[in-house]
């Protein structure tokens, strides 16, 4: 297992490279010039070749982009072009509002998503499984960009029941949570169900039903355990897309964490900024996807990490 690891984190290291080369090129090719955005369109050329040359955007793109990565080999992610603060730091602040954000979406889905597939695996073909699969179809047809305002406008407009402004207590978490939550709880509902309901047909199954457990006994320790690999594999990769997809949820709430801070770089051309977070959100992705994998051993001893 550790030569498996070692060999992933390696994997590691390519695919930063990439994703800090193709982030780095595509800022620069946005229109627009940080240094009107600091200064104003009417600043002296002085004033703007002073700071151009503090900052380092005189330099040819390339060689800004050398500097850039001599930079992250020692872990140096720049300085904030407004802020003048390390980037690192910003973002770093920022991180546990999107942990928060991300754990509460996965509790709602998984409150939401595991009881509703295993009761329609159990009672497939019935009116609750029927009601249960359109509900996740639902969920999977509503866009975060939709959801979010409708929340908004119903519990914390017209019934006054939540806050909606930024980051709180958990009544601050929930309306976010659920609008980032549901599209999850709809696809893991579904993965859930079609899983259990292979498992329920396997011949183990059967002799268990033989031997007189009783139905409750054999679907929870039995069925639901052998079919958590998809389920495990999905949740995996969703957390991942989690952490990007809570960019626009996060903007929705004005949450404060890596969404909005990202959008914030964009919007101002804040090379470092943008860069660091696109790099904290693409390592996140793949050290999870590798606990996914280790998580399969533990879950079937029957895996083996080769």
């Amino acid at each position: 297992m550790l030569g498996f690891i070692i060999r992933r984190l390696l994997l590691l290291i390519p695919v930063l490279f990439g994703v800090v080369t193709l982030v780095f090129f595509l800022i620069h090719l946005i229109p627009g010039d940080p240094i009107d955005l600091m200064l104003g369109d009417y600043a002296l050329e002085a004033d703007r070749e002073a700071l151009a040359q503090q900052m380092g955007l005189n330099q040819p793109v390339h060689l800004q982009y050398l500097d850039y990565l001599r930079g992250l080999m020692v872990g140096d992610f720049g300085t904030s072009v407004h802020s003048k603060e390390p980037v690192i730091d910003e973002i770093l602040e920022r991180v546990p509002a999107t942990v928060e954000l991300m754990i509460g979406a996965m509790v709602v889905a998984i409150a939401l998503a595991i009881p509703l597939g295993l009761i329609a695996a159990v009672r497939r073909g019935s009116w609750i499984d029927h009601t249960s699969m359109f509900f996740s179809l639902l969920g999977v047809s509503m866009p975060n960009f939709w959801l979010g305002p409708m929340l908004i406008l119903l519990f914390a407009i017209h019934l006054d029941w939540l806050p909606v402004n930024e980051r709180g207590d958990l009544s601050n978490l929930i309306l976010p949570a659920i609008t980032l939550g549901t599209a999850l709880a709809a696809i893991l509902s579904r993965i859930t169900r079609s899983s259990v309901i292979e498992t329920l047909s396997a011949d183990y199954i059967r002799t268990a039903r033989a031997k007189g457990i009783s139905e409750l006994q054999i679907v929870v320790q039995h069925a639901f355990r052998n079919a958590l690999i998809p389920i495990i594999t999905v949740i995996g990769l969703q957390v991942g897309v989690l952490l990007s997809g809570a960019i626009i949820t996060e903007v929705i709430f004005d949450w404060p964490g890596l969404g909005t801070l990202l959008i914030e770089g964009i919007q101002t051309r804040n090379y470092p900024l943008v860069q660091g977070c696109v790099i904290v959100i693409a390592t996140s992705y793949v050290l999870i996807n590798l606990l996914t994998d280790l998580s399969y051993a533990f879950v079937d001893p029957r895996v083996r990490l080769q």
